[in-house]
């Protein structure tokens, strides 16, 4: 699909020497990722794995294609997984956000655990966002602060408890996941229409494989400066051209004593992990929970294959039990 391209900037984050690059920003989606293409990447090294199918359930009802959003002529959507039961009340919601290098991806990547997680009591959302090809940072931060009001504006409808709202996103949406989390109540990610009736606060920030830092030592940005990966694509810039939007998009930079619980979950690739030690000491400091989960000997993108689906679902639901336990 293609959307007309609408591109946001931030004097703060303009740097003297050089200006934006909007060189990738066409208006034209790239589905190099997906589900399919990682299987293939990964089968040989892992012969092993299953890709996990639908859950067919009278116990699930669903929405496909809701708009949460517009911009312009541009129509947001998400899909929501729910339980059927009606009696069940004060219901915790989950919003995932995919992956894909903030480029690529697609919000029904993860439907399969969404629709498991609905089995369990949750009311579950995949909303889209404008990606790096459609609109550069902080724009796909502001669709998701948006989804999130979406979502407590709706809190009825779906029985939701509005203090049980957890974000969660794969790769660069557990990085937008985590930044969602650390920049509660931060009028300066918000976007142009502000929180309204409903801020944007999330209660608990599941991340799976998302960056902490684009500028640790660790991290995959710092090995080249210059490179016009993902996360410059995103951003506008390469590295070495302006360090400060690099910080600024960091999550381990809004790190606090009032940021949420965080739940971890790890594959065996390193570099995917950069700056989560250094948070992890901030929650510490703030005496706020967190836990680590790493599948040894895993892929990037373990979430979506068997034997790994289970056991992560365990671990989301017995985090999310615990967190909102008290």
């Amino acid at each position: 699909m293609i959307r007309r391209i609408i591109l946001f900037f931030s004097i703060s984050f303009i740097s003297d020497a050089f200006a934006q690059d909007i060189s990738g920003v066409t208006g034209i989606r790239d589905t190099s990722y997906s589900v399919a293409n990682e299987y293939r990447k990964h089968i040989r090294n892992h012969p092993y794995i299953t890709i996990v199918s639908d859950t067919v359930s009278d116990k699930i009802k669903e929405g496909r294609n809701i708009i949460y959003r517009k911009i312009g002529k541009i129509e947001l959507k998400l899909d929501v997984f729910y339980p059927a039961d009606k009696k069940l009340k004060e219901r915790t919601a989950v919003i995932f956000i995919h992956g894909g290098g903030w480029r690529s991806g697609d919000k029904a990547m993860h439907h399969q655990l969404m629709q498991r997680l609905a089995l369990l009591g949750y009311v579950c959302f995949t909303p889209e966002y404008r990606l790096s090809t459609e609109a550069l940072y902080p724009a796909a931060v502001h669709d998701i602060k948006a989804a999130i009001r979406w979502v407590k504006m709706k809190a009825k409808k779906y029985q939701i408890d509005n203090s049980k709202v957890v974000i969660a996103g794969h790769s660069a949406g557990g990085q937008l996941a985590a930044l969602m989390g650390v920049t509660n109540d931060n009028p300066a990610f918000e976007g142009e229409t502000g929180t309204g009736k409903h801020p944007a606060r999330v209660n608990a920030v599941i991340d799976i494989d998302g960056t902490l830092s684009f500028v640790k030592t660790e991290s995959s940005e710092m090995g080249d400066k210059q490179k016009k990966g993902a996360s410059a694509l995103w951003l506008g810039y390469t590295l070495s051209e302006n360090i400060e939007i690099f910080k600024q998009a960091s999550p381990l930079t809004h790190v606090n004593a009032q940021s949420p619980p965080f739940l971890f979950l790890n594959s065996s690739v390193e570099r995917m992990h950069a700056g989560r030690d250094d948070f992890i000491k901030v929650l510490n400091a703030g005496n706020i929970y967190s836990e680590v989960k790493t599948f040894e000997g895993s892929p990037h993108s373990f979430c979506f294959f068997r034997p790994w689906f289970e056991p992560m679902v365990e671990c989301i639901h017995e985090f999310l039990k615990k967190t909102f336990s008290k």
